[in-house]
């Protein structure tokens, strides 16, 4: 199978359950001004919407939107246990936490990234509060559902990862810190930020950015001390 992505992109959700799942996977890098893949094909030709993530699967189908992306790998290996069995509760609870990341906080979070969206930037800001207010009362353990982690917690960790670029101060709510750190620590997880080439932003390492973003990022943080 082969997963378009761009690096620290929302992409990173279905490439972390790729290796917490052991499945094979080919990265295929986009660019994001030019919808070229690193091998010079068009993405558009390939996903029309023109974003990642996409996953092409062996016969040559193309699956798009990370939720429905992850879910389908997640049954692929059901025996790791990162999305319950089609059915039951345990299952629709899981899907009901995709829904609302992809919803209440990536949309948003998203949005605040993007200079079109400067006019309501405050009350963007107040939405993704009252979101992440929510969800960190809501976790059933040390991950979303409890004990085990599920295909929802890399996308929570994606989208939160965006903090440090679209002004969402994460000292507010010290669990979500905490979680962050917690699925960072992952081997898999480790292996998929080490393959986008991503590194810890800040010191305390819940964050990952492209290495070029934190050598400019620290460039910046010398001369302004200079």
């Amino acid at each position: 199978m082969k997963l378009y992505v761009h690096p620290a992109a929302c992409s990173l959700s279905p490439h972390i359950a790729c290796r917490e799942l052991d499945l094979p996977i080919e990265l295929v890098e986009v660019d994001r001004k030019t919808h070229r893949t690193a091998g010079g094909e068009d993405f558009l030709r390939i996903n029309g919407k023109g974003y990642v993530p996409a996953l092409r699967l062996e016969d040559g189908r193309i699956l798009t939107e990370g939720p429905a992306i992850v879910q389908y790998l997640a049954d692929l290996r059901p025996e790791v246990g990162l999305l319950a069995p089609a059915g039951t509760i345990e299952r629709t609870q899981t899907q009901s936490w995709l829904n609302f990341i992809t919803s209440e906080i990536h949309k948003p979070m998203a949005m605040l990234l993007n200079p079109t969206y400067a006019p309501v930037r405050a009350a963007l800001l107040d939405l993704v509060g009252k979101r992440l207010d929510w969800a960190s009362s809501q976790f059933a353990g040390p991950y979303l559902m409890g004990e085990q982690m599920t295909v929802a917690d890399p996308y929570l960790f994606v989208c939160l990862n965006w903090s440090p670029w679209n002004g969402v101060d994460l000292d507010r709510w010290p669990l979500l810190q905490s979680f962050m750190a917690r699925i960072a620590a992952r081997p898999k997880v480790q292996e998929a930020l080490k393959a986008e080439a991503l590194i810890p932003l800040g010191d305390r390492g819940i964050f990952h950015a492209p290495a070029s973003y934190v050598a400019a990022a620290a460039e910046a943080r010398k001369r302004a001390a200079s």
